[in-house]
């Protein structure tokens, strides 16, 4: 019964987390006159207040002493903290000059670029179902750009700078709190310098529009924490494969935040592009699926095995099977679902 309500919180958990993911389009709008670098920058200061806030009540110190000591990590921190930059910034601009259909774009095709990135960096193999789908979202791309007139920037920036934001926190390899309070650590000084500057032009928007304004402002901190921490709530009691079809409910609240609250044009050759994406997606999902069912299926055997061996002549004793419960992911299950880059955002839009 524990398990069962475990997995249960977690599944809410992941929807929540990814539910907040995609509606923030809501959320940037009300930011305005502030402009998107200096919402960008309240972001990185406020986030770093709250999340320092959250280790403390928490005691999580341990990891700075192993990270200041490891050179490369703070090196790949650095890298992860100006690619969440450049992720965070475009994102907030693409929402408030009415690119929400385009961005939301960029974090669909995300799983194909990671994946690409997989064969690309890590020189993984992938089964044909895998180059089936790259090869239909290349060609998606294709689509877009000529329905365009030029390639969707904004969707290819979004989507490569995440997958390099994922691969890059897979070689760190350290919590999602953490992480997230290194990374702001970076960026905090430079983000504060630019407030600071901004104050110094007359122009800072900040403390000029009143309590509200200043508030919101403020909340940036917590819109990119509590996601965070639903997140992390789910990732201990869901398997991978669930965060996996899971992360596909953002950019889906996204889209259609684009098409029927903002009202963005969606002219037949977008509808096209997308229409092959989505395909690519429903075939690395089910090829997913797939592969998690037999990969099951060989640890069920393998253990079954085991069990039959270690018991040895009937009427010995042998020891109690060793399966984990029912519900966990196991290694093959999260290589196979989540790609070289990691399950899922931990501190995206």
């Amino acid at each position: 019964m524990k398990t069962e309500n475990e997995g249960r919180a977690g599944l809410l958990y992941g929807i929540g987390a990814y539910a907040m993911w995609g509606l923030v389009p809501l959320f940037w709008p009300l930011l305005k006159p502030a402009g998107a670098i200096e919402i960008l920058a309240h972001r990185m200061v406020w986030s770093l207040a709250f999340v320092g806030l959250a280790l403390i009540v928490l005691r999580r110190w341990g990891w700075i002493r192993e990270l200041v000591r490891s050179p490369r990590k703070l090196g790949l921190i650095t890298l992860a903290a100006t690619v969440i930059t450049v992720n965070w910034g475009l994102y907030i601009w693409s929402v408030n000059t009415g690119h929400v259909v385009e961005a939301s774009l960029g974090y669909f095709i995300n799983p194909l670029v990671t994946i690409a990135l997989g064969v690309l960096v890590l020189q993984e193999r992938l089964r044909p179902a895998q180059w089936a789908a790259v090869g239909i979202g290349f060609a998606a791309v294709l689509v877009l750009a000529v329905g365009y007139g030029q390639p969707p920037w904004i969707s290819l920036v979004l989507a490569f700078s995440f997958a390099l934001y994922g691969l890059v926190k897979k070689k760190v390899n350290i919590g999602g709190l953490e992480s997230l309070a290194a990374e702001t650590a970076v960026q905090f000084l430079p983000a504060l310098a630019y407030l600071v500057w901004l104050g110094g032009q007359g122009t800072l928007a900040f403390g000029s529009h009143g309590a509200g304004h200043t508030a919101l402002l403020v909340a940036t901190g917590l819109v990119t924490a509590i996601p965070l921490v639903c997140f992390g709530a789910a990732a201990i009691r869901v398997p991978l494969s669930t965060l996996g079809l899971l992360q596909y409910l953002a950019p889906t609240f996204q889209f259609l935040l684009g098409v029927l609250y903002f009202h963005e044009a969606m002219p037949p050759e977008r509808w096209a592009g997308f229409s092959l994406v989505w395909l690519a997606l429903t075939i690395l999902t089910w090829d997913a699926l797939r592969t998690n069912r037999r990969s099951r299926a060989a640890i069920a055997a393998a253990t079954a095995a085991g069990a039959a061996e270690a018991a040895g002549p009937i009427g010995t004793a042998g020891p109690i099977g060793t399966a984990g419960p029912i519900g966990t992911a196991g290694p093959a299950e999260a290589a196979e679902v989540t790609g070289p880059a990691g399950a899922a955002p931990t501190a995206g839009r």
